[in-house]
């Protein structure tokens, strides 16, 4: 059999259609409709882009008919719903797909609501509506939470889950009145809302056979966390953790075959793809709605798992010739994962035209794409849902660790991915299939701690813990915890104590997607040692807990490595610390160079302030007129990381590209610069009375940061323009469109520090900052407070 096959669509669906089919000796040729990027790119032998619309099925027929097309394949709902397999089949020509009465599965909800009833198909309670004015009122009388979906074609974004009565009506009214998804929302259907885990089951029909593919989860809202808007999908996985046999088998025998069998005996038997959504309940698998072709981003993720043995070519074919029950589909024992890049401002307005660079992604990783077209030679975004990489592994968090690789390789502006593709997999406390090791007898190292790991830890980071050594302490590890002598540290009489906890935040991520941890390590000790400086204390000795899910030694070295150096730049002694293996507590989320080795870790500082000094901040005695002096930033330092690494991203950047404020230097080597340890410069003019108070720049910015020192009555004028902004900030505050506000909240803005000082004793205090290598700053002054604590002037500054 020669297939000249007609495709009809142009997302990442039809490419990974076009990819698989284009493997089959059956086909002959594959023409796409109208296609896309990657199906024009000429990477696929056999597949070729025609310039039609594919909603005119009279060209479709015709051209059809002059290129001896013996298989049409509709990707996309719209042309199932409007008919194309009833108007294929009167020209003679065989089409993979339901005919236009069997499409109203997916074409009205209303309609596979209703079907369900008839044939006790279990599902959530519902009611369905025409008239505005009864649903409003049905949705009022009501208590019980509710999902609302239009029931016509809405792209996927015609399912609203409120979170309120309020913002129910709200939704339905948008829907049924404003007509925000257009005649999809001329009838709506309102339904129970059904707690549970979400799966999709795609199944090949011919009327009377069902054979499915894996069970996948896909990840429909656009932002992390499963927030924000309804999309036509952001990723996808499968097979799923959920999905065990039995509850496979008990979907089969409770809802696929019911329903193919209900269809034809209703006269409009099922032939294609048949996509049912269920929720899995406490009391079982309900439907939450058909579709009739294949998903996207599901098509993408499933066909990828087909063995090479698997013809698709062949079993569309045994569909439409319904011998569907001669086929075995054969699966391969792997796992599969999508990541989709959207263009910016999707699912609302976005921009279309921009430039795609694409490098070679690995072998185990595919790219689809969607909204892509080619231009004058060059790949431009022409859609909301751009693009997407799709990987294998022999593991779910080998494939979506290779997925995330596979989208580093795409850049586009303003794209836009989620990070957390596969969440309900990766937080699973336990996967349901029997490991192959079950019958041996286990240790400690084979549940993933390796305690020998852990010594040879210990053996690496001796030394660099005896360099903190310090009067009253002699930093030797091999506990948890340490001794100072507090006379040996020069308190010959009781001082009082203070404590600091911080850790490093999400900053990590850098440290980790580049491979430098040392850093890390003095952001740990600096975050806390700052802490305790700014109350007059000096740092006396630390502590750290470092917890990953592998014990990587090299990795943790180079952690505590800096650790080492922040608390020599501090004058600390390493006293001791808590090595942690926890193996499956840690998820790469997002990362793309991760190999289990995933870290977190904190730290407490303590020190001392002798009897007879001032604890500051010195409240009682600050007054209008005092001068504030701010100390120069090393850059971000460690707060605001959440933020930059957003607008690194929207930015199409990657942490390996140059820096754009920074020449010769990469975005993420720079963004690791560590905070800036400012404890032996200010000891001295702390100790010579010369300080009021102290405020540590860190979440919250400058106006947050700064009245927490001050008292009630008094406020800190701020003028932005007395000091220089660090590149880093401008580019930030530039690139990610940042208010005043926003910028002043997040960032240090280059001021690491700041400090209230009498005007007399300005001029003594900047002259012995600067002696100590500090670039000090006259900022602003304090002024009686009329309203906010911190008032920031100079703003024409940050105009950048």
């Amino acid at each position: 059999m020669n297939l000249v096959i007609l495709l009809v669509g142009n997302g990442g669906r039809e490419h990974a259609l076009a990819w698989k089919l284009d493997q089959s000796p059956l086909v002959k040729s594959i023409f796409v409709v109208p296609g896309n990027g990657g199906t024009g790119a000429g990477t696929l032998k056999k597949v070729k882009n025609v310039e039609l619309k594919a909603d005119d099925f009279t060209a479709l027929v015709q051209f059809a008919k002059e290129n001896e097309v013996n298989l049409i394949v509709p990707g996309p709902e719209a042309p199932l719903v409007a008919g194309i397999e009833d108007i294929c089949r009167a020209a003679g020509l065989r089409c993979f797909g339901p005919s236009k009465r069997a499409a109203q599965m997916e074409g009205s909800k209303a309609f596979s609501k209703d079907f369900m009833m008839r044939h006790k198909i279990p599902t959530a309670k519902f009611r369905s509506f025409v008239e505005y004015d009864a649903a409003r009122s049905y949705l009022e009388e009501i208590t019980h939470d509710v999902v609302i979906k239009a029931s016509g074609l809405a792209a996927g974004k015609g399912v609203i889950i409120p979170s309120s009565k309020e913002e129910a009506l709200e939704a339905l009214k948008d829907v049924m009145v404003n007509k925000a998804v257009g005649a999809a929302g001329n009838e709506v259907v309102i339904e129970e809302y059904l707690q549970g885990e979400e799966l999709s089951i795609l199944s090949f029909c011919d009327g009377y056979t069902a054979r499915s593919l894996p069970p996948a989860q896909d990840h429909k809202q656009i932002y992390d966390g499963d927030q924000g808007p309804m999309t036509g999908g952001m990723g996808c996985y499968s097979p799923t953790k959920i999905a065990t046999p039995e509850l496979v088998e008990e979907i089969h025998r409770t809802v696929l075959q019911p329903t193919i069998d209900g269809m034809r005996r209703e006269g409009f038997p099922f032939v294609g793809i048949l996509f049912t959504g269920f929720m899995i309940t406490k009391t079982g698998p309900k439907v939450l709605e058909y579709n009739v072709r294949f998903g996207d981003p599901e098509a993408q993720t499933l066909l990828p798992l087909l063995s090479p043995q698997t013809d698709l070519a062949k079993v569309m074919v045994a569909c439409t010739e319904h011998w569907l029950d001669a086929i075995e589909l054969k699966i391969e024992p792997k796992f599969s994962a999508t990541v989709i890049a959207a263009a910016g401002g999707y699912p609302g307005p976005y921009v279309r035209g921009d430039e795609i660079k694409l490098e070679q992604p690995s072998a185990e990783t595919l790219v689809f794409h969607a909204g892509t077209v080619i231009r004058s030679g060059v790949l431009r975004t022409s859609g909301g849902r751009v693009i997407a990489a799709t990987s294998t592994g022999s593991s779910i968090e080998e494939a979506i660790k290779r997925a995330y690789t596979g989208i580093s390789t795409i850049k586009f502006p303003n794209m836009h991915y989620r990070n957390d593709i596969g969440h309900r997999a990766l937080s699973s406390s336990a996967s349901t299939i029997k490991s192959p090791e079950s019958d041996v007898p286990q240790t400690y190292a084979s549940a993933g701690v390796s305690i020998s790991a852990g010594n040879s830890l210990v053996q690496s980071i001796t030394p660099l813990v005896a360099s903190t050594a310090r009067p009253g302490a002699d930093a030797t590890i091999g506990g948890f915890g340490g001794i100072l002598d507090l006379a040996a540290a020069g308190y010959t009489s009781p001082p009082l104590i203070v404590g600091a906890i911080d850790g490093i935040g999400t900053k990590s991520y850098i440290a980790h997607e580049m491979g430098i941890h040392d850093t890390i390590g003095i952001d740990c000790v600096a975050m806390n040692v700052n802490d305790l400086v700014v109350q007059g204390a000096e740092p006396l000795f630390f502590l750290d807990c470092y917890t990953c899910g592998k014990l990587d030694v090299e990795v943790a070295a180079s952690f505590v490595k800096g650790v080492a150096r922040g608390c020599v730049d501090s004058g600390c002694a390493l006293v001791g610390g808590e090595t942690a293996e926890m193996p499956g507590l840690f998820s790469a989320g997002g990362l793309t160079k991760d190999d289990g080795n995933v870290y977190d870790a904190v730290g407490v500082a303590v020190g001392a302030i002798k009897q007879g000094q001032k604890v500051l901040p010195d409240k009682a005695n600050m007054k209008e007129g005092d001068l504030l002096l701010g100390l120069a930033s090393a850059g971000c330092h460690s707060n605001g990381f959440s933020l930059v690494r957003k607008i690194v991203k929207q930015a199409g950047l990657t942490f390996a590209d140059p820096a754009p404020w920074e020449k010769d230097n990469s975005v993420g080597a720079s963004l690791l610069t560590p905070t800036r340890i400012y404890v032996k410069s200010l000891l001295g003019v702390v100790r010579n009375g010369l300080i009021k108070g102290m405020s540590h720049i860190t979440g919250g910015g400058l106006l947050e940061n700064i009245p927490r020192m001050l008292p009630k009555h008094l406020a800190a004028r701020v003028d932005v323009s007395t000091y220089p902004v660090p590149e880093v900030f401008k580019w930030l505050k530039k690139e990610g469109r940042l208010e005043d506000e926003e910028f002043a909240k997040v960032f240090n803005t280059g001021v690491g520090m700041v400090l209230v000082v009498a005007e007399g004793d300005v001029e003594r205090a900047s002259e012995e900052l600067r002696g100590a290598g500090e670039k000090v700053f006259v900022i602003g002054k304090l002024v009686k407070r009329e309203g906010e604590g911190c008032v920031l002037g100079g703003l024409e500054a940050w105009r950048f």
